[in-house]
């Protein structure tokens, strides 16, 4: 199976100079992880995720944590507010893993648990041309596993939950 086969291609993306309230937005509206970062022609230059944003919005958390020292949230709060029209730039990880479209699932899924990431996107020459994730691998192996019991006869499988 190719990551072509399985790869979602209608995907979310912001720009560099994109606000941090953007990608909040999306995040949260669309129930996504994460978002490649992409300039005007579909290069990707870097991906931001939800760890990205929170780090962003409350940086002293794990330095309070850190000191058992007491965190002043209504400070915490004015701070996230003003982070919020920050630039993506500052916070995504520009470093991008990829792969291809025609590479096997299997090479996908090694560099993504390699990496311990559960999405990547898939690049022809620089350009996103889709987004691979964990969720996706796996429904398409459950599809496979029952086209192939049912092309051999078998039943496919009640999968209502038993109350």
């Amino acid at each position: 199976m190719l990551v072509k086969d399985v790869m979602t291609t209608k995907i979310k993306t912001v720009g560099p100079d994109s606000a941090l309230r953007d990608v909040a937005t999306l995040l949260g509206f669309y129930h996504i992880s994460g978002l490649p970062v992409v300039t005007g022609d579909g290069t990707i230059v870097g991906v931001i995720s939800e760890k990205d944003v929170l780090r962003a919005m409350y940086p002293k958390i794990n330095e309070a944590i850190r000191l058992m020292a007491s965190v002043q949230f209504d400070d915490l709060d004015r701070e996230f507010r003003d982070v919020l029209d920050a630039r993506v730039a500052e916070f995504m990880t520009p470093d991008v893993l990829t792969v291809g479209p025609d590479d096997q699932i299997l090479r996908a899924v090694a560099v993504m648990i390699a990496h311990k990431i559960r999405r990547i996107p898939v690049a022809t020459d620089g350009k996103l041309v889709g987004i691979l994730s964990i969720g996706d691998v796996h429904k398409a192996v459950l599809k496979e596993t029952f086209d192939h019991k049912l092309d051999r006869g078998g039943k496919r499988p009640d999968l209502k939950p038993r109350v």
